[in-house]
């Protein structure tokens, strides 16, 4: 006979630590921060139940107790570093600077845990921390004139540009201490190599914009357009 399927839940619907006992040792903020030591020094895939338990000196079985799976784990993990943006100031009133403020929070916190981006999910997007910031955007944006749906809309595709900045900025940085020679080498021999495919004529537009405009590229310059052109298109 089929088993059947486990209820639905939601961790933090959960009491703290299922069955009887002695007072815990340790509760979920704990776990999450071992977790987020061991995902910070070692990746997301670095991750296991086996190495939590291990960081909080107990045995991984115990720790089913707490955290019934990974994906609960990941939860708890995603719900302590949103805890990390600062909400302590009342609004300005000028939703557009503040959306931007809370962009380089979030683009600041995802590089001090450069796994982040993977789990940018609102499959996550329901822990208390990570209400706590949806409700204080919202608040940032009592000024614009739009429905509830339309700010959401807004505060999801600002979090995209972000995580997908953020991700190739992460992704490249990777690259680049995983090359045999310097940063400064590989962009060298890049640009000869590019140089010399414009140089053929093949690439007449790219040629005319390469001498139009050669760089450096403002990074910090593309990720406040890219945003302020998000805000653009919400703006009456």
């Amino acid at each position: 006979m089929v088993g059947r399927s486990p209820a639905a839940e939601v961790i933090w619907a959960r009491p703290e630590r299922a069955g009887r006992g002695p007072k815990p040792a340790f509760g979920r903020a704990d776990i999450a921060a071992a977790a987020v030591r061991i995902a910070d020094s070692e990746g997301l895939d670095g991750v296991s139940m086996r190495k939590v338990a291990a960081e909080l000196g107990c045995g991984t079985m115990s720790l089913y107790n707490y955290v019934p799976r990974k994906e609960d784990l990941y939860e708890l993990m995603f719900d302590l570093v949103s805890g990390e943006y600062d909400l302590s100031a009342e609004p300005s009133g000028d939703w557009r600077a503040d959306l931007l403020a809370l962009a380089h929070q979030g683009r600041a916190m995802m590089h001090r845990h450069t796994w982040m981006p993977a789990l940018m999910s609102p499959v996550y997007g329901f822990s208390p921390h990570a209400l706590a910031y949806l409700e204080y955007t919202l608040s940032c944006l009592d000024s614009f004139d739009a429905r509830f749906g339309e700010k959401m809309e807004l505060i999801a595709m600002i979090n995209g540009v972000i995580t997908t900045y953020v991700a190739n900025e992460i992704a490249t940085a990777e690259r680049g201490r995983s090359l045999p020679w310097s940063e400064q080498q590989e962009h060298e021999a890049r640009t000869r190599y590019l140089a010399g495919q414009i140089s053929t004529g093949r690439y007449p537009r790219m040629a005319a914009g390469f001498a139009e405009d050669s760089g450096p590229i403002d990074l910090e310059g593309v990720f406040d357009r890219a945003l302020g052109r998000v805000l653009d298109s919400f703006e009456r």
